[in-house]
Formats: structure tokens, sequence, C-alpha cells
């Protein structure tokens, strides 16, 4: 449908409403009967998707199924999820448990719009259209039931909110939202956090509440998807380290810089587009430099690249999750001990020394691991209790090292 700015003929326009539910009808009334752009009026992530839905949905007047997708797409869509689900899992308890007092809704959807997770129902006021939403596997994608805050966000990456008549559809007219994406290393988006309240309005900021809840979320789902990173937290404040606002970046084994949360990429101010971007043009230290800092618990002050003074946390996450930096920097290897002699089914000859060595956060993980085997005389259960990991573990990589120089 053409939009166009053009002044309808007939009596003059009303010009200013004075609720937002006068803003909206007249909103309404100028894009659906006659083809004028609200401006103004909504915001432009409603247009933009009301123009979408246009193409789409024919009759707003429709009541909305809120079909639950096949048993083995929901199958898959959990499966591929699960690592969304764990991060987002201490953070979902934290938020029913806050809006327990209210009637508010917390939903999950993965990147496509497939309810994933949804908090308990309040059970103290009805809410018809909400009891058949709020349940997994129910796809609430702008294609299937029209403009909504987690379809906005799943169709545009972008937070935003729904209020009452804003919806597309008429039958959602009661219900609003507010919604927040939530991405992964790879910048994709992996899912959307949304809020969701009916025959009423929220009674607190929403959207900010939201948008913490999905920042902590993507932080977490980032750590989680980070094995054998070296990981950066930095801020200009040491207290904002822990909290939602810290920076994240993730170095890979390279030393290039891989990835930046988004209040990374503010302080940085983002990584170029050109390709792979070494960790010292950013941070100003190069990779064997940020590695000596994973031996201090504390942040320590460094200066970036630009000039801006930050404390910085290094923090050398290895295969399975496993925190390497305790062990950074270990001393020289002693002759075997007795014991170590006493016990030959747990010793291992440690893999030969790599000739293309190269100083790379590999190359660093598996000196360590060298180090840490000569040190104990090749003694695996004492080099897994100097590592803090299991045998198994520690099995895991050197059989990974070896399959490395076999190639």
């Amino acid at each position: 449908m053409p939009l166009s700015t053009r002044k309808p003929a007939g009596g003059p326009r009303q010009l200013f409403a004075r609720s937002p539910a006068e803003r909206v009808a007249l909103a309404r009334q100028q894009f659906f009967e006659e083809g004028v752009r609200p401006s103004g009026l909504v915001g432009e992530a409603v247009i933009q998707s009301w123009m979408r839905c246009t193409r789409i949905h024919a009759d707003r007047q429709r009541v909305i199924a809120f079909d639950a997708v096949t048993p083995s797409r929901l199958h898959a869509t959990m499966g591929r999820n699960r690592e969304l689900l764990d991060a987002a899992r201490q953070e979902l308890v934290g938020m029913e448990s806050s809006l327990a007092g209210t009637d508010c809704r917390v939903l999950l959807t993965d990147g496509q719009g497939v309810i994933v997770h949804v908090t308990e129902h309040p059970g103290t006021t009805e809410q018809p259209i909400l009891r058949q939403t709020a349940r997994i596997g129910v796809n609430i994608a702008e294609s299937v039931v029209g403009t909504t805050a987690p379809g906005i966000v799943a169709t545009t990456g972008q937070a935003c909110t729904v209020d009452g008549a804003e919806h597309y559809f008429e039958y959602l007219r009661h219900m609003q939202c507010a919604a927040a994406p939530i991405r992964d290393v790879r910048g994709q988006l992996a899912g959307v956090l949304d809020l969701t309240v009916e025959a009423r309005r929220f009674g607190f900021d929403a959207a900010s509440m939201v948008a913490l809840y999905a920042t902590t979320i993507e932080n977490r789902l980032m750590l989680a998807q980070s094995h054998d990173r070296l990981v950066l937290r930095f801020q200009a404040s040491p207290a904002l380290l822990g909290t939602p606002l810290e920076a994240l970046a993730g170095i890979a084994p390279e030393g290039t810089v891989e990835w930046l949360n988004a209040a990374g990429a503010r302080l940085i101010g983002g990584v170029p587009e050109a390709g792979p971007c070494d960790v010292e043009m950013l941070f100003g230290l190069d990779l064997a430099a940020l590695l000596r800092l994973t031996r201090n618990e504390a942040a320590q002050p460094v200066r970036l690249a630009s000039g801006l003074g930050v404390w910085l946390q290094a923090r050398l996450q290895g295969h399975d999750g496993v925190d390497f930096s305790h062990a950074v920097g270990l001393t020289p290897a002693e002759p075997k001990t007795e014991a170590a002699e006493s016990t030959p089914q747990q010793t291992i000859d440690a893999p030969q020394p790599a000739s293309d060595r190269d100083g790379t956060l590999r190359g660093h993980s598996r000196k360590l691991i060298e180090d840490t085997l000569a040190l104990h005389g090749g003694n695996i259960s004492h080099a897994a209790r100097q590592l803090h990991v299991s045998r198994g573990t520690l099995y895991r990589h050197l059989k990974g090292l070896r399959e490395r120089d076999a190639d």
C-alpha cells in the first residue's frame, strides 16, 4: 500500500491527540484508511511492521489461532536452543520472581519467533489471549501474528515496545509488550526476550527491564560459546565489571578479536569490517601481555590503543569451559618423583613441542599442558589436579594435541 503525506479531502484533520490511545487511533486512521504515513503518532518500527503486515495479512479483523509448530519442528527447535536456554535459566528465574506480583508473562523465543520458554501463569486475572499465546512451541513471528514487540525484534533485531492498538490485528488491541534481542558470538540473533501483559498497562519501565535481562543473557551466552578463547572483561570503572554493563571481548587462538558484546563495541569502537583485527590494534597489548594478566584475579588498569583507560580482567577459558588462568606461569619442570614413578598407569609422555610454536593462544594452551605434565613427571592425576580439571578432560586435550600433530 503506497503511503503519502498528502492532506485528505473533506473537513480539517485533527492535528493533536490528547492521549496515547487517541494518537494510535489517529495513526490507524491515517495509515489504513487514508494511506498516509502517521509519522510522529507511532514509532517508525511500528509503521514499518504495519507496512510488512499489509503485504501478508489481508484481514485485520480476523481471530488469531496461536497454533503451535509441529512436534518435529518443536523438537528440533528445543535442541538447537539448548545453549540459549542454559544461558537464560538463571535470569528467567530472577525475572519470574521480580514479576510475581504483576500479571506480566515472560516469553523467550528463538531467532525465528517460536516460544521456547514461558513463565508460569499468574492465575489472578482473566487473560484469555495470553492463555493461548504463552505456550512453548507457539510461533509468534510477525508473519504469523502480525505486529508485536517480539515479532518486530525477530524481524529487525532491534528492541521495541508495542502498545494496545499498535498491534496490527484488532484482536490484540488489549495487549502490551516490550522485547529485546539476544545475540550470539557471531552477531546473529539467537533469541528474543519479551514481557507481555493483557488488559492493563505495565506500571513500570518494561522496556528497560527486558533490555537489562536480555543483555545479561546475551553476555552469558557469549561466554558459554567461547571455549578455547581468551575472554576479556573491561570497563572504565571496575565497579561495572560483573554487571550487565561490563564490556566483553573474545580473543581467537591466533590473537585476533573474534567478538565484542554491545558494551565492548561502544568502548572500543567496534571491530573493523575489513577482516580479522589483531588484539594489539584495539587493546594496545599483544597476546602474550594479555595472557600474563590472567595471573591476576583483580582487574588491572590498561590503556587501550585509542588512549582510553579501562580496568581489565583476562580469563583463559579452555575446552569444556575450563579456566586455565590459575595455572599460567608454572615453575620449571622438576625431576620425576618417586610417587610419580610408582603410578605408571597414571603417567603419560607429554606431546612433543610443536615446531611452529608462534605465540598463538592455542600454542600457549599447549605449552601450559606440556609444562604441567613435565612438572609432575607425566602423572595425569597430579597434572589434572594442578589444572583444576578431571583426568578425562586432560586426556581429551592430549588426544586433540596428538591429532593436530598427526595432521
